[in-house]
């Protein structure tokens, strides 16, 4: 016995983008166009007044905005084909895969950071430490400026556009907003470190300790980007983490009784919604659509599969 609840003809909406998703495509490509603008203007200054501090930073900033722009078009495609119907479980996991391929970046980005590091703590050069500073400084102001525009809102409300499922009450973690705001955090970071290593600098001339504090964000980044690529990576191979509630959730709200569940799959389809295929056994089955009504109050239950067969 399947669950039969739709009339014939009928079919389900699977549209899982987040309650968030217009906001954050919004802000990410207003970030690219901050970080772009700064980026061009880096690069143009440091060629015209010979500056190789204005330069580097200009192209490096250019990968996280390379990166985010992952991240945008990853909104704008999971928007535009999310009633696709070749689209098995819609493209509310299109964020994940985004987000999975910036944190791939950002490791590299950690690499490059501590190998040039390296080179400079064996090979130490000269420092214009009033430029650099001053470089810094502009970077870290718009990397701030570009935080608070990716930053996680907690406390507005989270609309789901699907048709059989509740608000969901609690939060939902996007793990492509939360790539784009990594990369930012990631520059605001260095510039943050680069400022206090080049302020003793040229206070004691102590050239090693630029390249050393390189070395210390370098690893901060990558133990960022390593979390990244955990959690986006998990949702990608439906693995279930286990603080995850809702199996239980789901097992204490139908099992009991007569029913027992013999089988249960469940696995993110989106930021804050989730699917499930219930396999029910009992002695005195009732219709999937009984069983459904139990699991109503799990708001990010936003799929659901009900199979029931009579125990022996």
């Amino acid at each position: 016995m399947t669950d039969s609840t739709l009339a014939p003809g009928a079919t389900h909406s699977h549209v899982f983008l987040g309650g968030d998703h217009a906001r954050n495509e919004r802000r990410t490509w207003l970030v690219i166009a901050l970080t772009a603008t700064m980026m061009v203007a880096e690069i143009t200054a440091g060629s015209l007044f010979g500056s190789m501090a204005l330069i580097a930073d200009g192209w490096h900033m250019s990968t996280h905005a390379g990166a985010m722009l992952i991240s945008a078009l990853a909104y704008r495609f999971a928007r535009q084909h999310a009633h696709d119907p070749r689209f098995t479980f819609g493209t509310g996991r299109v964020g994940e895969l985004a987000g999975f391929a910036s944190a791939i970046v950002l490791a590299l980005i950690a690499l490059l950071i501590a190998w040039e590091s390296f080179l400079r703590l064996t090979s130490p050069v000269p420092i214009a430490f009033g430029d650099a500073i001053l470089v810094a400084a502009v970077g870290l102001g718009v990397n701030l400026v570009c935080a608070w525009l990716l930053r996680d809102d907690h406390s507005h409300h989270h609309d789901h556009d699907h048709g059989h499922a509740h608000a969901h009450g609690g939060h939902a973690h996007d793990s492509n907003i939360r790539a784009a705001y990594l990369h930012v955090l990631a520059d605001a970071l260095t510039s943050i470190l680069a400022i206090a290593a080049l302020a003793a600098g040229s206070l004691y001339g102590w050239l090693w300790l630029d390249p050393m504090i390189g070395i210390v964000g370098a690893l901060v980044i990558a133990r960022w980007s390593w979390g990244l690529i955990r959690d986006a990576g998990g949702v990608l191979v439906d693995y279930v983490p286990e603080r995850e509630e809702l199996p239980g959730e789901i097992r204490a709200a139908i099992e009991g009784g007569n029913e027992t569940i013999t089988d249960l799959h469940v696995w993110q389809v989106g930021p804050g919604h989730h699917a499930a295929i219930v396999v029910v056994a009992s002695s005195a089955p009732q219709p999937p659509a009984a069983y459904k009504a139990k699991l109503a109050h799990l708001h990010e239950l936003s799929h659901v599969t009900i199979e029931v067969s009579r125990a022996a």
